[in-house]
């Protein structure tokens, strides 16, 4: 598998790595990181942040993290907030929480996290349990409140959005919402979306995985839910399958210096999508996204480009 780093390593001479710095400068200098509204409030979020579900766990599970502290710097000297973890992802949620607390940051992140004490399929959630979960949430990011938790996976819906509304009744959680990224599950997560009091959803969408543009973000618009978006690069395959092409000349007219902020700015083009959260334990590739959500964003044409482009790429080397 070719991940980012060796696909930048790799593209040098077809202008789509992070060594070309004046092409990434020029991507950061267009302006501020853009925010959008959160529908159920109108509280303004930046539209890129971190995700921690791969990468980030591996290097929180080493001694020296000395790579995640330049990641969230990166972030936040950028105007980055939103952190998105899970108390499935390893040390994730401990180790963020006591790096960002040691750095003073802890101020300027928007933390979100999830809920699940069932795991996959239909088993019933223990509210105890749940209630626990979310209270070690809390220990780990040392925090007394927080900005988003979601249930994570689609899990017994019924009962842990029912602890997390009363989180939020009592003023210890802000917002509330549910994940999934199967489109096995979609036609649950319809239900829930109709059904329940819902301020986030959490999806994968990607330009090679746009199943969510059917129904469920138009939904998400009908009923004023936020959505963040995860694995943007279709789980790496989107940069395996670029391999040796060139980053095509139209990226350029919405300002794209990169794949990731190509890949990125098409998913941003979209109005139902409020953030997206990228896993990476690296600065550079921080700062490479963050490009994608500066400056213009593709235009309804030029998202059928991109769209023609990524379905002509060849299948994903193994």
């Amino acid at each position: 598998m070719i991940s980012r780093r060796d696909f930048l390593a790799t593209t040098a001479g077809v202008g789509a790595t992070l060594s070309l710095t004046p092409r990434l400068l020029e991507a950061l200098a267009q302006g501020q990181l853009i925010q959008r509204a959160i529908p159920s409030t109108g509280e303004k979020i930046p539209v890129i942040g971190l995700g921690s579900s791969a990468t980030f766990s591996a290097v929180a599970r080493s001694e020296d993290v000395t790579a995640l502290r330049e990641v969230f710097k990166a972030m936040t000297d950028r105007g980055a907030s939103v952190f998105d973890t899970a108390p499935s992802y390893g040390a994730s949620e401990e180790v963020a929480g006591k790096l960002v607390s040691e750095m003073g940051l802890a101020n300027k992140m928007f933390w979100a996290t999830k809920l699940n004490v069932v795991g996959r399929g239909g088993a019933t959630a223990d509210v105890a349990a749940a209630k626990a979960q979310v209270e070690q949430s809390f220990a780990r990011f040392k925090r007394a409140k927080i900005d988003l938790i979601q249930v994570h996976n689609m899990a017994d819906p019924p009962t842990q959005l029912g602890v997390l509304q009363e989180y939020k009744k009592a003023g210890k959680v802000r917002y509330v919402g549910i994940t999934t990224t199967s489109d096995s599950q979609y036609g649950l997560l319809e239900s829930v979306m109709r059904n329940e009091p819902l301020d986030f959803i959490g999806i994968d969408y990607a330009a090679d995985n746009r199943g969510v543009e059917e129904k469920i973000l138009p939904l998400a618009q009908e009923r004023k839910i936020g959505v963040l978006v995860y694995a943007p690069f279709g789980r790496t395959s989107l940069f395996r399958r670029a391999a040796d092409t060139p980053l095509p000349e139209f990226a350029k007219e919405f300002g794209a210096a990169t794949y990731a902020q190509f890949f990125l700015k098409f998913i941003l083009a979209h109005p139902a999508v409020t953030a997206i959260t990228p896993a990476t334990s690296k600065a550079t590739n921080m700062i490479d996204n963050i490009g994608g959500g500066i400056g213009k964003l593709p235009t309804a044409a030029q998202r059928e480009q991109i769209i023609k482009f990524v379905d002509a790429l060849p299948p994903a080397r193994r």
